[in-house]
């Protein structure tokens, strides 16, 4: 394996348009979402520890997640756990592992991946990975891995990039945020415009000079610490500093301005599992388009459902189509497919111990 190659695996998130099953005390990266025996992050380590050494795997999560973390990835050492002491979006988690990086190994070479995606041709993945990974070694360059959309998706970004460019690596002309369906559908037919993933790819000192050029403040502040890190100083430099940070995207925070964007369009399928809906798609279902996980049923008249179960218990449905049916521990979810972005706002209302 290439000692320098390194990821950031981002852990942190809370994924409330999967409640009930995912809540802020055990969030839907650390669940067996599509019944296959691994949790979402089990299986997005053992992809990338297939190029990537595992020692060089770095995890980002919130700290109240640490322990799950080192119970469902017993191999990983503690001092690869990077720990937020506070929810800060995604640009100031990946500066700090990224120095943390650079002080290790300067010629790093890193992709930053959520742990929550689903992948199924994982070969294709790491051709693709591997392809990123020689193009930044050369050059000065933040790249992306971009989704061939299937169709006009409203929930995702895109990246243009020149239609014209016939290379297999893409010059990226600008992003565009989540548009309207009749926006989206003029992208799908322009062809030049892919979804944006959240995969990113870049040399240590790519990542870092745009961090410098970009957000001088937030470089300045973790900068203070870097002789602390990988040190037992480490850890109370960032509690005492990591709140301090802008609360940003990696996005906005440096690809939205770099001139040296890239986007390779990916070879493999992909799916963010960000709603119910979204795991319907990648599930097996019968005749009807119902998709069951770990449940018993009984089903009249009812299709395009997902049920879903965690004690294994006879659910009998007759009537309903295209509905989320989840029964959780004391929690039981009926609700409309169609509705699943309000879930979020649902979870908000609900006061805890309610």
């Amino acid at each position: 394996m290439n000692t320098n190659y390194y990821a950031i695996l981002m852990a942190g998130g809370v994924g409330s348009r999967f409640w009930p099953v995912s809540t802020t005390e055990f969030p839907k990266q650390f669940h067996d979402m599509l019944g296959s025996g691994e949790t979402l992050i089990q299986k997005t380590f053992s992809r990338l520890a297939k190029l990537i050494p595992a020692e060089n795997i770095l995890i980002l999560t919130n700290e109240k997640y640490n322990q799950i973390v080192l119970d469902q990835l017993p191999n990983v050492k503690q001092e690869n756990v990077l720990l937020e002491p506070a929810m800060r979006n995604t640009a100031p988690c990946i500066l700090y592992a990224s120095l943390k990086i650079r002080k290790q190994n300067p010629d790093a070479l890193v992709v930053v991946a959520p742990s929550d995606h689903w992948i199924e041709d994982e070969n294709a993945f790491l051709d693709d990975l591997k392809t990123c990974f020689n193009f930044c070694d050369s050059n000065d360059a933040l790249m992306t891995l971009g989704i061939k959309p299937t169709f006009p998706n409203t929930g995702y970004g895109y990246i243009e990039y020149d239609k014209s460019d016939t290379n297999p690596i893409k010059k990226v002309s600008q992003f565009r945020e989540k548009p309207d369906y009749d926006t989206a559908k003029s992208f799908l037919e322009s062809g030049n415009f892919v979804w944006n993933g959240g995969i990113f790819i870049w040399s240590v000192k790519s990542v870092l000079m745009a961090f410098h050029t970009f957000q001088p403040k937030m470089n300045a502040l973790f900068m203070q610490g870097y002789e602390d890190y990988n040190t037992i100083k480490e850890v109370s430099f960032i509690n005492e500093n990591y709140a301090s940070a802008e609360n940003i995207s990696i996005d906005y925070a440096l690809m939205e301005n770099a001139e040296n964007v890239y986007v390779l369009p990916a070879s493999f399928d992909w799916n963010d599992l960000g709603t119910w809906g979204s795991l319907h798609e990648k599930l097996p279902k019968d005749d009807f388009n119902n998709a069951v996980v770990n449940a018993k049923v009984v089903l009249e008249n009812a299709s395009n459902n997902i049920i879903r179960s965690d004690a294994k218990k006879l659910i009998v449905i007759d009537g309903l189509d295209d509905y989320i049916i989840v029964d959780r521990e004391d929690v039981l979810l009926i609700y409309p497919k169609g509705k699943e972005q309000d879930i979020k706002a649902i979870v908000a209302k609900i006061k805890p111990g309610n």
